[in-house]
């Protein structure tokens, strides 16, 4: 097992808090990574697996058992994709941005809007990664799982990953524990051949975005420096030099309400609805067959609202933060709870709840956080 002296989370964090582990292991290929997980399983310490450290929220005591650092890379082109497609495996520890690059160079559409996302492939199908109306969900063919129930590696379809809004069956959403636990090893993704040239650009949302009609065009290089440039204006690209990117992304979720709940908030509130879910088709034996069919039930879509109009709006403005404290919501952004420097995860849990009390009591919602949380309570 490639042990290194531990390093503190708080290095290797995005939120830059964090204790030190009590062990650590670096893994930089595949053998190493499923390896090192199938020794730590078996001697049954407390594990925590670390790719870019973006979505996590680490507490600032030492970290009791094995932190492993997942740093394998490499993307393969694969067979089997339909005409006019191709298929990409990339390793688990493969930069996300780097990949989306990658697709941008070869002419493949379908993660450029997720340009400037901070972590590691491997951690992207965990929460259904997304941005500017695309989700991984879209491209997502099937995962390497390192199943630690099985110590074995097997591969497994998107489709049983059960892939929500930011959500899977391998995500450990705060209080709660994955429905599947194991390691992502590799991705794979199936991506639309469109070259360099223009090509319609497809979702209202990137439309938006991009300031785009609806029968606009675009080349893949124009949506990503205009995603990139988009996102850097909002402290979401990562940059050592600018607090408000010390941060680990939206910290809240925006929040799916019912569609009558939905009719509680204010009327200029953002909210987008979310397709409702079509009804089975319904067989009907035919010596069982009365001339008679139920009439479909008819339901409201879902709703989701804007997590940061909510809590700008229960007046917390960008840039708020509580008396000596050194955590902030972004100067950029009100949904990114960030590091001004020497914050320890305390400070950020205490912002995080005081944000959480003043939303529900302004609007009757309780926002969910987004990052993995390890030794942290709200």
């Amino acid at each position: 097992m490639p042990a290194i002296t531990p390093i503190p989370l708080a290095e290797l964090t995005t939120l830059r808090v964090g204790g030190t582990p009590e062990r650590m292991v670096e893994a930089h290929t595949r053998n190493d990574l499923v390896d090192a997980l199938r020794t730590v399983w078996a001697d049954g310490e407390p594990w925590l697996v670390v790719g870019g450290g973006s979505n996590l929220l680490v507490g600032d005591e030492p970290f009791d058992g094995t932190v492993v650092l997942v740093r394998t890379t490499g993307i393969e082109r694969m067979g089997g994709a339909p005409d006019g497609r191709a298929r990409l495996r990339v390793e688990a520890g493969h930069d996300w941005d780097a990949l989306v690059a990658y697709t941008v160079a070869e002419g493949l559409a379908g993660i450029e809007a997720m340009s400037g996302i901070p972590g590691r492939a491997g951690a992207a199908p965990i929460q259904n990664v997304g941005a500017y109306g695309q989700e991984i969900v879209e491209t997502l063919v099937e995962i390497e799982l390192l199943d630690e129930a099985t110590g074995e590696v097997e591969v497994v379809p998107a489709a049983d990953l059960e892939l929500g809004f930011r959500t899977s069956a391998l995500k450990a959403h705060y209080g709660s524990v994955p429905k599947r636990s194991g390691v992502i090893v590799s991705i794979t993704l199936e991506l639309l051949e469109v070259g360099h040239g223009e090509f319609p650009v497809r979702g209202a949302q990137l439309r938006q975005a991009l300031g785009m009609d609806a029968d606009a065009t675009a080349t893949l290089r124009g949506i990503r420096e205009t995603v990139l440039s988009t996102r850097a204006r909002k402290g979401m690209v990562l940059d050592d030099g600018d607090l408000d990117t010390h941060s680990a992304g939206s910290f809240f979720q925006n929040a799916i309400v019912s569609a009558s709940f939905a009719r509680t908030l204010p009327a200029e509130c953002p909210r987008w609805p979310i397709a409702a879910t079509l009804d089975p088709v319904t067989v009907i034996p035919l010596a069982a067959y009365d001339g008679l069919v139920a009439p479909p039930v008819s339901t409201r879509p879902d709703v989701k609202v804007s997590a940061a109009w909510l809590i700008e709006h229960a007046g917390l403005g960008k840039g708020f933060h509580l008396p000596r404290s050194r955590a902030a919501l972004s100067s950029k952004h009100a949904l990114a709870l960030t590091n001004r420097g020497g914050a320890t995860a305390g400070e950020l849990a205490q912002l995080a709840r005081f944000i959480q009390q003043r939303v529900q009591s302004e609007f009757g919602l309780m926002l969910q956080p987004e990052p993995v949380l390890v030794g942290v309570e709200l």
